[in-house]
């Protein structure tokens, strides 16, 4: 247990504050309102919805807009509790969203799809399945096995207020038992939530100094698909429901690394600096060769896993290795963005022609 919570101590330190939802950071002006969208269509069993918000980045001064998302729920029977921006000690701070077995509070925010200011009517766990509400959840019956139909009034109409307390916020206030959600155990935002998110504040496009209140992406079906590298793993979701094989996962998604598409090798590099553009290509070399080790291990560890559970199980059993293999694709686009933002720099020409 004491090495576990030293771990984590690290990991506080190591990752930047951006991936815990802006620590520390007081703005002094609210978000702009929570922007009208389409929630896109479920891709499987198992995956729930987690709202859209405003999050901001302080390197560029503004707020961006993180789509909301369907992503896996990280254990059976856990809930997403969307965070918040909340008026305190003359500023603005987010308060982060996490998961747990029960919706705690979220500022009163009409983030919509269920998540109406309080609690959650989307959806609810019955006997390790999650049911889906079909009123208020855009579904496909042959990605969703189980569903029910209820009704659910919006007392908070249209109120697009993104924020709680100070000019002009939301006024609703913890009650005791939400406050007792809060201190249960809970887990934090899932590595594809984090990889979502920085996804988002990389789009220049989802600023609100660039697309005042109206982001160019509102919303995705899965994590991270603001990215190229995401776009490249959904283009594989083709390949993998119509491969040989005809393996039924319950879902149009990548469920284990064998499903992905090749490791893309950037085009070579022509900086002018013919030492340094080697290097560069050596370290790309090492980081595919390194990524490629990840995937491998991946692939037998899930085949393992194949060999030991029974019927029964298939199915919490894929959930498991779809988001073992999300969070190993969001790990290497974070490696290769980090690796491409050290690429050699073209030495310059002199003056050229102006446009």
């Amino acid at each position: 247990m004491r090495t576990f919570k030293t771990l984590l101590v690290f990991l506080a330190i190591a990752i930047p504050a951006v991936l815990f939802g802006q620590i520390g950071i007081r703005v002094a002006i609210g978000p702009p309102p929570l922007p009208v969208y389409e929630q896109p269509l479920c891709p499987g069993d198992g995956y729930l919805w987690t709202p859209g918000y405003w999050a901001y980045d302080d390197s560029v001064t503004d707020y961006y807009w993180v789509p909301g998302t369907w992503v896996l729920a990280p254990e059976e029977g856990y809930l997403w509790t969307p965070g918040y921006w909340g008026w305190d000690d003359g500023g603005f701070f987010f308060n982060d969203g996490y998961w747990g077995p029960e919706v705690g509070f979220y500022g009163g925010i009409n983030y919509g799809f269920g998540y109406y200011g309080e609690g959650y009517d989307g959806g609810r766990w019955e006997h390790g399945n999650f049911f889906y509400n079909r009123s208020l959840n855009n579904i496909d019956n042959n990605n969703n096995h189980h569903v029910y139909e209820a009704r659910v009034g919006n007392n908070a109409g249209d109120n697009r207020v993104s924020y709680n307390g100070g000019k002009g916020g939301i006024e609703a206030r913890p009650s005791s038992q939400q406050e007792a959600v809060a201190r249960q155990h809970h887990i934090p935002a899932v590595a594809a939530q984090t990889g979502h998110m920085q996804a988002a504040r990389a789009n220049p496009d989802q600023r609100v100094g660039i697309n005042h209140g109206k982001p160019a992406i509102a919303a995705t079906s899965r994590p991270g698909e603001l990215s190229q590298r995401s776009a490249a793993v959904n283009e594989s979701n083709d390949a993998a429901k119509s491969g040989a094989g005809g393996e039924e996962h319950g879902s149009h998604v990548v469920v284990h690394p064998k499903d992905l598409p090749p490791i893309a090798r950037p085009a070579p590099m022509v900086s002018g600096n013919a030492k340094a553009d080697r290097k560069y290509e050596q370290n790309q070399d090492k980081l595919i060769a390194r990524q490629t080790q990840d995937r491998q291990k991946l692939q037998q560890k899930q085949d393992s896993d194949h060999q030991k559970k029974t019927n029964a199980n298939i199915q919490k059993q894929e959930q498991v290795h779809q988001q073992q293999t999300q969070n190993m694709v969001q790990k290497h686009a974070a490696q290769q963005q980090s690796l491409q933002s050290h690429q050699p720099q073209a030495r310059s020409a002199g003056p050229g022609p102006k446009r």
